[in-house]
């Protein structure tokens, strides 16, 4: 297997409007301790979320409301909330990237009991 393609794709998706977004919008919110600590407590809550969504339980009521509150902070400011779109464009088509891979390769990447 020759990686001079998969270098070209890394280059290519460095140099895409939607990761050259994401980085200038991750910039912005970093520069504040508060946002940054924010986003670091959403994203745990985010993840918190979606292993219960798996599971059988559901997630605890008070994760739950706390990440329905930072949610609700963070998308309230102009910068965070298009950083957050921005990541969620970003995390779009790198999915979409993958899936062609995957299809390409032949693997199935199917999850049990998803259909």
């Amino acid at each position: 297997m020759n990686y001079d393609t998969a270098h070209l794709l890394a280059r290519q998706i460095e140099e895409s409007d939607e990761c050259r977004e994401y980085r200038r919008l991750k910039e912005i919110v970093e520069e504040s301790d508060t946002t940054r600590a924010l986003l670091k407590e959403y994203k745990r809550l985010q993840m918190l979320l979606q292993m219960s969504s798996l599971g059988s339980q559901g997630m605890p009521s008070d994760e739950m409301n706390r990440f329905s509150q930072i949610s609700s902070l963070l998308y309230a400011g102009t910068d965070t909330s298009q950083y957050l779109l921005a990541e969620m464009r970003l995390q779009q088509m790198m999915a979409d990237i993958f899936g062609m891979l995957t299809k390409a390769a032949g693997l199935s990447m199917e999850l049990p009991g998803v259909q």
